[in-house]
């Protein structure tokens, strides 16, 4: 099989600081450089309002306090067959979000589907799938096989299943001080289907001592920023309970067809319900460890939050941090855009996707009134556990000016989307707060 890996040649001779730099810019991401680079000296295009290139470069990754102009992200980056519309937050790794409305579809298209990157992906052009190779071993497995996707499709039974995904950053760019990290708004989520086998299926056939098995891990064919073979562009995974649920698989297709170029090709995991750090895509191999996973992304204040509420920028120990898992309750508005205009009188359709890390959303309410009082949506059930929800609500104002339409969404749990930001974290992750949209109501 193809080496996937970059020549590490010229890195090997960087020095470890640099490394260490190009790790942080797989969070932060590199187009910091790019960016600037693009400016010219002195960053003269954003001098002219009275910023400097850096001052700039921060201000733009706070999107929520900026214009729509600064707000759409890198100016001319594009990935084909990505919708108009996709915000580019960098592109070395290639990160791109959705504005809510472009998340309407029932079974998120790829062009709608957003893109969250560690590393750089190997080219589809350089890879020969039929002989990309899965690898199963670790220390609770009873040996070690590998499996070409041939093998998979030919072994084990067939599943598709709509799963959604969700970065676990979504919603990090309203958390205040800023954490570190990709600024995300709303749109870092999809919910296309996925196509493969269980991962249950692959772990039993390998064998595994189940008193000794306690985590997976994956490893992944795309590379880290700086080149280096040595280091992981990224290497997580989850406890043992996750991966033999019925949902989690391993997956060849996605919405029917190869899996696209920066979404895994040629075959990914899928870890419902957890972060989307956790559905390692390019994956060759799996790890059945007998300890929670080391790799890449699971040290640290990567992908983890406090072990109890902390004040708002404090500087938490490792020890206090706990791994991320099931992502909480939540929902979007996704029609109509936000600044739509109705009458008094006049019904107004509002309808929107929820979700959540458990499973099943059980209830959707919306608010006029910043939830004073909650009016109770249609949700309909998924389509299979893990999949999100379509809702919807008719909804009256009886007098004109501005409104909000707030969502707030109910797990089986009981749990309930804030109204407020949740509570604060060092990498801000799980930020479930209700979405709402504006609404110009004329007499």
């Amino acid at each position: 099989m193809t080496d996937h890996k970059n020549d590490g040649s010229e890195m090997d001779r960087k020095s470890e600081e640099e490394i260490r730099e190009t790790e942080q810019l797989t969070e932060t991401g590199a187009a910091r450089r790019g960016f600037l680079g693009r400016l010219g000296k002195g960053g003269a295009a954003l001098a002219v309002m009275g910023l400097g290139a850096e001052t700039a470069m921060q201000t733009m990754f706070n999107r929520s306090t900026l214009s729509s102009a600064v707000a759409a992200g890198i100016e001319g980056f594009h990935v084909e067959g990505k919708v108009d519309g996709v915000i580019w937050l960098n592109d070395r790794p290639i990160n791109g979000e959705l504005p809510p409305h472009l998340l309407h579809d029932e079974v998120t298209p790829f062009p709608n589907m957003f893109v969250r990157n560690n590393g750089v992906p190997p080219e589809k052009a350089g890879i020969d799938a039929s002989a990309w190779t899965l690898t199963v071993h670790g220390e609770a497995a009873n040996g070690e096989k590998s499996y070409t996707i041939a093998d998979l499709k030919e072994k084990f039974e067939h599943h598709t299943l709509q799963i959604w995904i969700e970065c676990g950053g979504n919603g990090r760019a309203a958390f205040e001080p800023s954490p570190r990290g990709n600024q995300w708004d709303l749109g870092a989520v999809g919910c296309p289907t996925w196509t493969g086998v269980r991962l249950r299926d692959v772990l039993e056939d390998v064998g595994y001592d189940a008193d000794k098995a306690e985590y997976i891990g994956f490893k992944a064919g795309d590379a880290h920023l700086s080149g280096r073979d040595d280091l992981d562009a990224l290497s997580r995974g989850c406890p043992m309970r996750k991966a033999v649920e019925d949902e989690t698989l391993i997956v060849w297709a996605m919405n029917g067809e190869d899996i696209p170029e920066q979404h895994g090709y040629p075959l990914r995991l899928i870890t419902p319900g957890f972060p989307g750090s956790a559905s390692g895509k390019w994956l060759t191999e799996i790890l059945v460890r007998d300890r929670e996973h080391d790799g890449q992304g699971m040290t640290g204040h990567s992908y983890r939050v406090p072990r109890h509420p902390v004040e708002p920028g404090a500087d938490v120990p490792n020890e206090d941090m706990v791994v991320l898992e099931e992502m909480p309750v939540k929902s979007l508005i996704t029609y109509p855009q936000t600044g739509a205009e109705t009458s008094v009188g006049s019904t107004l359709k509002v309808a929107g996707k929820a979700w959540d890390g458990y499973g099943d959303v059980e209830e959707l309410h919306v608010s006029t009134d910043f939830g004073v009082t909650w009016q109770k949506a249609d949700l309909k059930r998924p389509v299979n556990k893990f999949a999100w929800q379509t809702w919807e609500a008719d909804i009256e104002f009886s007098e004109p000016g501005f409104h909000q339409v707030w969502a707030v969404a109910t797990n089986s749990k009981g749990d309930r989307q804030p109204m407020v930001l949740p509570g604060w974290n060092p990498r801000g992750y799980g930020n479930n707060k209700a979405h709402h949209i504006d609404v110009r109501v004329k007499a």
